[in-house]
């Protein structure tokens, strides 16, 4: 009798110990406060500036998709010299589209047969991250006609024999093909209508993310991490340690969640660490020296985040260095000082290290005011200086290109960009198809000097 009372005090006193338990599990999860750790500066910090690159990349589909009406699979032919976008480039008439394929449909794109002239289809996902270029370069033996994106893994039957398949990571990549100019802009436009797309019915579209509206000149702070189940699946990340800031990321999200106080925690990091750490890198991240800043891991990031957002920020869908790479002129080699539009500066090239002598395809230097990246508003309605400008070389060989609000006394017109008075710029120096000397950072750009 004894015996069975103990059992039964025994199992009601388990009972109560695992209600307990439940009880305390279900307070938690009703109170996150009690069970989220504060995160340290540095994981709110990586954190934000990992899915920044993302907010960017959805920012930019929003921008194309939703206000432009440039609807998925439909190709935008892009007229030459459109200045109302950032970091134009006005070397290059474009075209581009985001192009969206699911696993049994594949889209269809059309290239021309182009000679003597650079091209390239640059496809990007949902990062920033080329995933494919499509030239003579890359396919020598199908530098032209019919070529097949796919999604990775997949066997659309409506592929045509004849084309060439291009495998891409996730459901929708950027596509942004680029055509010379060279001097003669309607055989440029010619050859950029014949790209075409040639997409079937019924393909599963995934609307864009919604995400709260910012600009670069005033970015999102730590709303970021409202939605970071929604828009860490809404595209997969190439990057080697994804997993691991992604893991950090839903560690700062929920406990910014927890209360309050933990999300003013979080925005007063972004608002005075985070993000003016990042505005300064903005225009000195990466290899510095005389006034310029080299990106050569642009395109295909590894790891860097801050490389990532930086491009995604001044300058989205940059390419790879082996089509291009850009010199970022954002300083006065002498004093350091950022550029200034109230400023005159030079910069000299040596008669052995001409630009021409740099590119195998073509070179521009363009003038951008920051933080918008729009170009320069001038009276001349000029913003660059490239290779098909009949510029003046001095007497020596060597050749002088001009940045400041009046032409200099002893310049040369054509060799002069206009600069906006009051505006801080930069100055965008790209360099396509690049010499394997510019490649490997042996050669960089003469130094910005400011004239006094």
């Amino acid at each position: 009798m004894r015996a069975d009372n103990f059992i039964k005090k025994t199992e009601i006193i388990k009972k109560n110990i695992f209600k307990i338990w439940i009880s305390g599990i279900l307070f938690l999860l009703t109170f996150p406060s009690f069970s989220a750790v504060q995160p340290t500066e540095k994981e709110v910090t990586d954190s934000y500036l990992y899915l920044l690159g993302r907010y960017l990349v959805i920012r930019q589909e929003n921008q194309d998709v939703n206000i432009e009406k440039n609807n998925y699979n439909k190709i935008k032919y892009n007229t030459p010299g459109l200045t109302e976008f950032a970091n134009p480039n006005l070397d290059v008439v474009y075209l581009e589209s985001w192009v969206a394929v699911d696993k049994n449909n594949g889209v269809i794109l059309n290239v021309p047969e182009i000679k003597d002239r650079y091209y390239t289809v640059q496809l990007l996902d949902g990062w920033g991250e080329v995933v494919a270029n499509i030239n003579e370069r890359t396919y020598p033996k199908h530098p032209y006609g019919k070529f097949a994106i796919v999604l990775k893994g997949s066997n659309p039957k409506n592929i045509p024999k004849d084309a060439l398949k291009v495998e891409v990571p996730f459901n929708k990549v950027k596509m942004l093909a680029r055509v010379e100019l060279k001097g003669t802009p309607d055989e440029a436009v010619r050859l950029q209508k014949r790209f075409t797309l040639e997409a079937p019915a019924g393909i599963k579209i995934e609307p864009v993310v919604n995400i709260p509206d910012f600009s670069n000149s005033k970015l999102i702070g730590a709303d970021i991490f409202l939605k970071v189940d929604e828009v860490l699946k809404s595209y997969p990340d190439s990057m080697p340690k994804a997993p691991e800031y992604q893991k950090t990321v839903k560690k700062v999200a929920d406990y910014m969640k927890s209360s309050d106080e933990a999300k003013k925690y979080i925005e007063n990091i972004i608002q005075t660490k985070t993000i003016p750490e990042f505005m300064k890198k903005t225009t000195s991240y990466g290899v510095e020296k005389d006034g310029w800043v080299a990106t050569y891991g642009a395109g295909n990031f590894g790891d860097d985040i801050v490389l990532r957002d930086s491009i995604n920020f001044g300058g989205i869908w940059a390419n790879t260095t082996n089509e291009a790479i850009y010199f970022g002129g954002t300083k006065d080699a002498g004093s350091n000082q950022l550029l200034n539009g109230n400023n005159t500066y030079k910069i000299v090239f040596s008669k052995d290290e001409l630009p021409d002598l740099m590119a195998d395809a073509f070179w521009s230097i363009t003038l951008y005011n920051t933080p918008d990246y729009h170009v320069a508003k001038n009276a001349l309605n000029k913003y660059n200086v490239n290779n098909m400008t009949k510029l003046n070389k001095n007497k020596d060989g060597s050749l002088t290109i001009w940045a400041g609000p009046e032409l200099p006394k002893g310049a040369f017109r054509e060799n002069w960009i206009p600069t906006e008075k009051g505006r801080e710029f930069v100055l965008t120096f790209r360099l396509y198809v690049p010499k394997e000397v510019v490649r490997n950072g042996s050669w960089t750009p003469p130094a910005i000097q400011k004239i006094k």
